[in-house]
């Protein structure tokens, strides 16, 4: 199995009534290990009572943990959790927090440079201790996955810019692609022409666009695959996306065919969408029965 940096974001997500272990990385994390791969999540901590259960859980999901740092400065990452009448996802993430000021050192630049692939957000740029460090690790990866995860006010076009510019493999939703397009000068209006409008300025041959119900476009090596979406009752969107991705990413570092990748990957989110919090556990079975019922 490959082995997979994560880095970026570890935190709480504080719903109405409950919270739960997330952040973007972290889930597509747990996700990948879920499949086999060996995982390194790589983050900050505060010295408080949240750091505690949450690495218990990643090392109970055999995430390695070993690069996650301690700061006696900052606390562990919240974000609060609002869920509209339809499931629908806002968040109000709590800024500064441990994960803004992960410190770039002679071991993580190891991890990263030992890796087959490296997954970053967007987010974790939002500080600048955070995002000088992943622009250095950027520079030592093989492999460079760029999950957007545009929270205003957390990202600035220029930043942006330059980790598109990195990145081998890009995640957008359909929000986030006419966005990106937009500031690189786009004039077109559908999705497919601005999503070659973004391979083309930024020299990525794979680029996968999800579009929540109606499912997602991947463009794998010049060639784009579809999934419409599969029917499901609602309960919640977080971190449906990110097991989107890490099931993607786990299945096309498997050589299977894009084709069977992108319905595999939208299996698994439309299954996450229909159970609460980030991480549920979904076995392969059930996936294969639910994309051949």
């Amino acid at each position: 199995m490959s082995k997979i940096v994560c880095f970026g974001e570890v935190l709480w997500d504080i719903f109405p009534t409950h919270k739960k272990i997330g952040g973007a990385p972290l889930n597509v994390a747990c996700r990948l290990k879920s499949f086999n791969h060996d995982v390194v999540m790589m983050s900050a901590v505060g010295e408080d009572e949240n750091r505690y259960e949450l690495i218990e859980h990643l090392q109970e999901q055999s995430v390695d943990t070993k690069h996650i740092q301690q700061n006696t400065e900052y606390k562990t990452g919240e974000v609060n959790v609002m869920l509209n009448e339809k499931g629908i996802a806002s968040y109000d993430i709590a800024y500064p927090r441990a994960w803004d000021e992960i410190k770039l050192t002679e071991s993580n630049k190891k991890a990263v440079s030992d890796a087959d692939v490296f997954v970053f957000g967007s987010l974790v740029a939002r500080d600048e201790r955070s995002r000088n460090t992943l622009y250095q690790l950027l520079d030592l990866a093989k492999y460079k996955v760029f999950d957007l995860n545009l929270r205003p006010p957390y990202y600035t076009e220029n930043v942006l810019l330059h980790l598109l510019n990195k990145a081998d493999f890009i995640k957008f939703n359909d929000e986030e692609l006419y966005e990106v397009a937009g500031f690189l000068g786009s004039k077109y209006n559908s999705l497919e022409q601005n999503l070659m409008f973004i391979a083309e300025n930024t020299n990525t041959r794979h680029i996968c666009v999800t579009k929540g119900e109606h499912g997602a476009v991947l463009l794998y090596n010049e060639k784009l695959y579809y999934n419409s979406g599969y029917l499901i009752k609602l309960v919640d969107t977080v971190g449906a996306g990110d097991s989107f991705l890490g099931s993607l990413i786990s299945q096309l570092l498997k050589n299977v065919n894009p084709q069977q990748a992108i319905d595999f990957a939208c299996a698994v989110g439309a299954l996450v969408a229909q159970r609460e919090g980030a991480n549920p556990m979904i076995e392969l079975d059930v996936v294969n029965q639910f994309i051949n019922p």
